[in-house]
């Protein structure tokens, strides 16, 4: 199975993609969607163009996208509230399957704990893709947010290999 993760910023999107082969994981790319322009608008068509060709490019099964963390600053997490919906959008107009992810919950399955800052994140996602080069903080938690889904998805995977064996 191949997985694009999408860690959603007006300004900087993340996406890394990875494969799930059994309990093999495999780094494929990664990379920022640059959310370029001087209107909000723009910025918007700018992150959408630069996913679908992400989803172009590398054809995943599946996509997971990190779920929007709400601040002090009620205009800026509506802005990233937009963004947030191009990372769904694109996506779903692909036809594949989105699960959607708490920061907290990527963070305590990659790295074991859930308030994790970034450069622990970025050390985990190295530690379980050796030899990789990423393209940013912003790409190293969207292949975190891979990460997780891949192990949310074995869970579920593996329960229908089961369901489907016991004729259920």
């Amino acid at each position: 199975m191949r997985i694009l993760g999408i860690d959603p910023g007006l300004r900087r999107t993340g996406w890394g993609v990875i494969d799930v082969t059994g309990s093999r994981i495999r780094h494929v790319a990664n990379g920022i969607a640059e959310g370029r322009g001087e209107t909000l608008a723009a910025r918007l068509v700018a992150l959408f163009a630069a996913l679908e060709t992400v989803i172009e490019t590398y054809r995943p099964d599946e996509a997971a996208v990190e779920e929007t963390f709400v601040n002090r600053d009620a205009a800026g997490t509506l802005k990233l509230g937009q963004a947030r919906a191009v990372a769904l959008l694109v996506p779903a107009r692909a036809g594949l399957p989105i699960g959607e992810y708490a920061p907290n919950r990527v963070k305590k399955t990659v790295v074991g704990v859930g308030h994790a800052d970034k450069g622990q994140v970025e050390y985990m996602v190295r530690l379980q893709l050796p030899g990789i080069g990423i393209a940013g903080p912003d790409a190293a938690d969207a292949l975190a947010v891979a990460l997780c889904h891949a192990h949310f998805a074995a869970g579920r995977l593996g329960r229908a290999a089961v369901e489907k064996a016991l004729g259920a």
